[in-house]
């Protein structure tokens, strides 16, 4: 069966089990699109991992975050240890953690080491990375979600550690929506308001330094992004082939899945958005996507926590999805659409 009829196949069961149609909202679209997904009627997510991308940015130099790439290092280094923020939450959704240095500055022991370059340039004053580092990185997260595959996993969550990403995805967003530097701009990890109005300078400058085509979205990648975007985009292109559903977390995948969908535009059918992130880009990502996050909590951890989240809430859903609490089990008449 097609894509479409296996969605249309779990919305008929949906409308069969024994509650009010619909009524579990968005949950219940997102339990069609991984069946469609994966190609079956009867989705299963026993199998979860979060594929987290970790990277430095060299935009740091413009004074865009409170700190410098020595905390993306500590922080997959804690990663490595299974003592990080994203370890301690996967573990309580049953999901499992591989971490890569797609382009980090350091070398940090017990992650997947796939380094593309030792952290990107400063897009202020040239091109982040040239446009084959670009794709070595997508190239990182294609194998990366084939690995998965082949694991057993019937769902990922993508996520990131790098400090300055946010800026990096921000100059990425405001590119592919052609929107205004401030508007895309937040705060990232604490910014005052003199190191916001830093960020937004910096994107700015990135963007008229270096022109990055609208209309291109690797060469936007690698004038603007950052290795980690990449390697998320990379993920979301090889979804369709694996019929692997991914999960989005914040604003750096949201960017990196927009990047995806203008070069692939049925990975769109792939992606399930988990939250609403605090970052003011992430709800104009998800906008420009069509996509809308089940999660409204003000989220702005990153390293794939927020996506983790939705695990436990698909679970539920799942197993209504799959009971046989069915109208005909209890003996009622189904509800019908009304007009």
């Amino acid at each position: 069966m097609s894509y479409k009829e296996i969605f249309q196949g779990c919305v008929t069961n949906w409308n069969r089990v024994a509650k009010p149609l619909h009524s579990l909202g968005l949950l219940e679209d997102l339990i069609a699109k991984i069946a469609a997904s994966q190609g079956i009627v009867r989705p299963y997510i026993s199998g979860r991992t979060v594929l987290v991308f970790c990277a430095d940015n060299g935009v740091v130099e413009e004074g865009v975050s409170q700190s410098d790439h020595t905390v993306t290092t500590a922080v997959a280094t804690s990663m490595a240890s299974g003592l990080s923020n994203v370890n301690l939450m996967a573990r309580e959704a049953n999901a499992h953690v591989e971490v890569y240095d797609v382009g980090m500055i350091d070398d940090v022991p017990g992650i997947h080491q796939c380094k593309v370059c030792h952290g990107t340039r400063n897009f202020t004053k040239e091109p982040a990375m040239t446009r084959e580092e670009t794709l070595a990185a997508m190239e990182v997260g294609r194998k990366a979600a084939e690995k998965a595959k082949l694991d057993g996993n019937g769902i990922v969550v993508i996520g990131e550690m790098g400090i300055g990403n946010t800026t990096t995805a921000a100059a990425v967003l405001s590119v592919l929506t052609r929107t205004e530097a401030e508007t895309v701009c937040g705060r990232g990890s604490g910014l005052s308001d003199a190191g916001l109005k830093r960020k937004i300078e910096a994107v700015r400058k990135g963007i008229n330094i270096n022109q990055p085509d609208p209309a291109d979205p690797v060469d936007v990648l690698s004038k603007v992004g950052g290795a980690d975007i990449a390697a998320m985009c990379g993920v979301l292109l090889a979804a369709p082939k694996l019929h692997l559903p991914v999960v989005l977390d914040g604003l750096i995948s949201c960017v990196a899945a927009l990047a995806a969908t203008r070069i692939e535009y049925s990975t769109i059918d792939y992606m399930l958005p988990s939250h609403m992130g605090r970052e003011p880009g992430c709800q104009l990502a998800l906008v420009a996507l069509g996509l809308r996050a089940p999660i409204q909590a003000d989220l702005a951890l990153g390293e794939g926590t927020g996506g983790i989240m939705l695990l436990p809430m698909l679970d539920m859903a799942l197993a209504v999805y799959n009971s046989t609490h069915s109208f005909d089990s209890i003996g009622i008449e189904p509800y019908k659409e009304q007009q």
